[in-house]
């Protein structure tokens, strides 16, 4: 074999050696940018669909709601840890962290989650797929920066960001699509992960990424390639990664990475729980609730290209974010005070998200191309380091903020495990239930175990009809031994009734009510006479109380009789189970309110944070210095030749 053959590369190398040497035209960086942008929108797809289908999943594994949200914390936890090792991609590269992290998490999701038997197993493979997620979340918006100059950064950013962005949205669009016509959610991620698989053989296939000595250096617009590609032959690599975590531990790095950490969190919620909020608090099905999701992100991901567009041609990217941040502001402040009221119709529901959308877009893909600025101001050369820091630090405050969403909205526990089956009760058996709704617990508990105790049935009487319970004891009394006569008297028309209270032995007045009786009742004019005789033998004061409250007794006793049929099991259930939802149900907004205003304070906080970032605020003197850069260059490039 020949040198040369020896050095010609196998082809399976190329399956882990990725290496560009040369700074890659335009398709090349577009193909790898595309790659990179979908390999972003499939795995929040395989992360967030578990907030999709969360109510299912909660149902059919047995897991409480708090159960459910500490499994996302550790996720999120392990995610941060992942994105901090990470930072090792500034040494060791980033592609195959994508491409064989797709491969893992869509096995994952096509095998590991659909057979996942219990809660415990979905713990486990689920906090897999964060881990993995993690790593990527750094690895990726590092190759776009790496292909992606300056000048051309928020565009890019803003197409990275779609990532999350398009993944939910995925989540929201298939979700609300086929969750009525799949039987199980475990097909959910049969589909996300089939879809997961194919991405990763694209990106096996076609996903490069720059050598060291090209990526770790600054540029600034697409002129600067030829004086990269120069500089590239005379870098020390190793000297620029030395003390990579001293380098980057910095006020401008750390505080702007929890300035967008703390702002995100209405969009953490709206990833986690906001098919969970409108499903418990409004009442949405599963399909319905996600499909709310799908105005969010819609405008979220058209506001992060337009305002990455937006931002480049101005060259400025803090405006963009302080208009972003006020938006959202106003907005979330406003859709947190409609979450009180249940009359919130679903197109004022549609408007806001739609607007808390667009303003954290306005406000996010600036950010990105802002930081990622900052870090290079630091060390060019660790800019998947500076990403790493951002990655443990918005993992660790999601995981914070996801935390206590259970403990500030502790209603959600009631609503997810027990209001499902309390709702089911309650629409099976809706007029039953109202009518047990008046009966007080005690007395429900002394009939359930002696339904023919005849005090409790008389006090349950009373507490349906509004009657006192000696009345309606009276009333079952003058029943039991004048039932026909009574009968006969509510046939009896008031003013033949007056008549024959005046004077009982009135012929006409008699005749007349005989009449009535036998039209009304179809008996025998012989039988209406001695229901007529009967009913003069009960004493005016009882006549007078059937007549007033004769009628509620027997509706509410025929109320009570009907709720018999409700199984027992059900009752219990309701015992058990129905105050709590009900006061869950009234509780429930508020607290989501809370919180919603503490989203509302991240955002505030984020404001002041946006002076730490890298970048200008005029667009005039962001120009000047782009044409001082241009200028340097040129001199550069010019040097050698003149030497």
């Amino acid at each position: 074999m020949t040198a040369a053959a020896r050095a010609e590369p196998v082809w399976w190398h190329r399956l882990w050696q990725r290496n560009l040497d040369r700074y890659p035209a335009d398709p090349v960086r577009y193909r790898c940018l595309a790659i990179v942008v979908a390999t972003t929108v499939i795995l929040y797809y395989q992360f967030y669909l578990a907030g999709g289908v969360a109510t299912s999943i909660i149902r059919d594994l047995h897991m409480s709601f708090v159960y459910y949200v500490n499994v996302t914390v550790i996720g999120y936890l392990l995610g941060a840890v992942a994105s901090s090792l990470t930072g090792l991609a500034d040494r060791y590269g980033r592609a195959n962290v994508v491409t064989y992290g797709l491969l893992v998490t869509g096995l994952l999701s096509l095998v590991g989650v659909p057979n996942c038997h219990s809660k415990l197993a979905f713990a486990v493979v689920y906090i897999a797929i964060g881990f993995v997620e993690g790593s990527i979340l750094v690895a990726t918006p590092a190759m776009i920066r790496d292909f992606s100059p300056q000048l051309g950064r928020a565009s890019a950013m803003g197409f990275w960001t779609l990532g999350p962005v398009v993944g939910s949205l995925v989540v929201s669009i298939v979700v609300s699509n086929t969750r009525d016509h799949l039987d199980a959610w475990q097909d959910q991620y049969i589909i996300c992960g089939i879809a997961g698989l194919v991405v990763f053989t694209l990106a096996l296939v076609g996903l490069r990424e720059l050598a060291p000595k090209l990526r770790d250096q600054l540029m600034v617009s697409a002129r600067d390639r030829a004086l990269i590609q120069a500089r590239a032959r005379g870098l020390d690599v190793t000297a620029g990664t030395r003390h990579p975590y001293r380098q980057m531990l910095r006020l401008d790095i750390l505080g702007s990475a929890f300035a967008i950490s703390v702002f995100l969190i209405i969009y953490y919620l709206a990833v986690g729980f906001f098919p969970v909020f409108f499903q418990t608090v409004f009442g949405y099905s599963e399909s319905g609730a996600n499909s709310l999701g799908n105005w969010f992100w819609a405008f979220n991901a058209g506001a992060l290209v337009v305002v990455g567009v937006l931002s480049d041609w101005l060259r400025v990217r803090k405006p963009f974010m302080v208009v972003g941040a006020i938006g959202a502001i106003v907005t979330t402040s406003i859709f947190a005070t409609r979450v009180t009221h249940a009359d919130t119709s679903h197109a004022t529901f549609v408007v806001l998200l739609s607007l808390i959308a667009v303003s954290l877009g306005f406000a996010y893909a600036p950010w990105m191309a802002s930081f990622t600025e900052t870090v290079e101001r630091t060390n060019p050369a660790l800019t998947a380091t500076g990403l790493s820091v951002w990655g443990l630090i918005i993992r660790v405050v999601i995981a914070i903020s996801v935390f206590f969403v259970p403990h500030v909205v502790h209603t959600v526990t009631t609503l997810v495990d027990s209001g499902p089956r309390v709702q089911q009760i309650t629409a099976t058996y809706p007029e039953e239930i109202a009518t047990l709704q008046k009966v007080d617990p005690a007395t429900q508990a002394v009939l359930a175990r002696n339904r023919a105790d005849a005090v409790a049935g008389a006090r349950a009487v009373s507490e349906i009809s509004g009657v006192p319970a000696a009345d309606v004891a009276r009333i079952a009394a003058l029943n039991a031994a004048h039932g026909p006569a009574l009968q006969a008297a509510q046939a009896i028309d008031p003013a033949t009734a007056l008549a024959l209270l005046a004077n009982r032995v009135d012929p006409v007045a008699q005749a007349k009510a005989v009449t009535e009786i036998v039209a009304a009742l179809k008996v025998s004019p012989a039988q209406a006479r001695d229901r007529l005789l009967d009913l003069a033998s009960v004493p005016t004061a009882d006549l007078l109380l059937v007549q007033r409250s004769g009628q509620q007794v027997l509706d509410a006793q025929s109320a009570l009789q009907a709720a018999g049929k409700v199984p027992a099991a059900d009752l219990a259930y309701l015992q058990a189970h129905g105050t709590d939802v009900r006061r869950a149900t009234r509780d429930s907004p508020k607290q989501w309110r809370t919180y919603f205003f503490i989203a509302v304070g991240g955002e505030v906080v984020f404001i002041p944070l946006i002076w730490l970032l890298a970048g200008f605020w005029s667009p005039r003197n962001a120009r000047a210095a782009e044409a001082e850069h241009a200028a340097r260059v040129e001199r550069e490039l010019a040097a050698p030749r003149d030497g």
